[in-house]
């Protein structure tokens, strides 16, 4: 199937769930991640159980902390 990940299209396996997709690309810091699907947010306890549809757009999402 071919999902978009940060805004690039994939040819993933069937079945695949988020936390699958999180370890298959190698995310940074995969504690701390926010995951968008679809231009909703995922909770992190559903990473296990969300699985991936053909067409689906998943983001990668960072807050960062700053300022003086």
């Amino acid at each position: 199937m071919i999902i978009t990940v940060a805004g690039n299209k994939k040819e993933v396996k069937d079945g695949l769930t988020v936390a699958e997709l999180i370890v298959q690309e190698n995310v940074e810091t995969p504690l701390y991640v926010t995951v968008s699907l679809n231009d909703e947010f995922v909770e992190n306890g559903a990473f296990e159980s969300t699985t991936l549809k053909d067409g689906d757009t998943v983001e990668f999402l960072y807050f960062m902390g700053g300022g003086c």
